[in-house]
């Protein structure tokens, strides 16, 4: 039984699970958001999550634990330039982990690892769904009704045109030059 273990093996030795985490987290660092499998996903979230925190402190000191651990000079200059800036105002909770499904060949559970604070799309809705709040109360019909009264009023069915149906196959006249087939 494996009561209390914390750390995920990945089935993979000490160096082999070392190497690989390391360049996942580079990659991650690198590109803003990677594909992987949901246990490699949880793992890289453990390893790298310490590094961003670290990143907020730029300091020599900061920037060797940070190589010792990544092994790619332009990953450790994106995460202390780049991403440092970012995620200053930020306490914690730094990537984000989106399922995707099942891989085909054996099964399983995939998922995208991204850094929050690159996600466009994301940051897109918040924004949205901040403009658009608004506090609802017993006036609601109150004001439903004031717009209607605003509204002009809707045209008659009469003057409103219907857009015009194309015609058939069997509508169509036959014998024009574009439905003759060219031997």
């Amino acid at each position: 039984m494996r009561h209390q273990k914390s750390i995920n093996h990945l089935g993979r030795t000490s160096a082999h699970r070392k190497a690989m985490l390391s360049n996942m987290a580079a990659s991650l660092i690198l590109h803003k958001r990677i594909t992987t499998t949901l246990a490699k996903a949880k793992a890289l979230r453990s390893y790298v999550e310490p590094l961003i925190t670290r990143a907020k402190d730029d300091s020599t000191h900061s920037r060797r634990i940070a190589f010792s651990y990544l092994q790619n000079k332009e990953a450790v200059s994106e995460l202390f330039r780049e991403i440092a800036k970012k995620i200053m105002e930020r306490p914690g909770g730094y990537t984000r982990i989106l399922k995707t499904g099942k891989r085909v060949g054996d099964n399983a559970d995939m998922c995208f690892i991204e850094l929050v604070d690159y996600n466009e799309l994301m940051l897109s809705r918040k924004e949205d769904l901040k403009a658009k709040t608004t506090r609802r109360g017993s006036r609601g019909g109150k004001k439903k009704e004031e717009a209607e009264k605003q509204a002009p009023a809707p045209k008659d069915e009469k003057e409103v045109k219907k857009p015009k149906k194309a015609p058939k196959k069997s509508e169509k006249t036959e014998g024009t030059e574009e439905d003759k087939p060219v031997l």
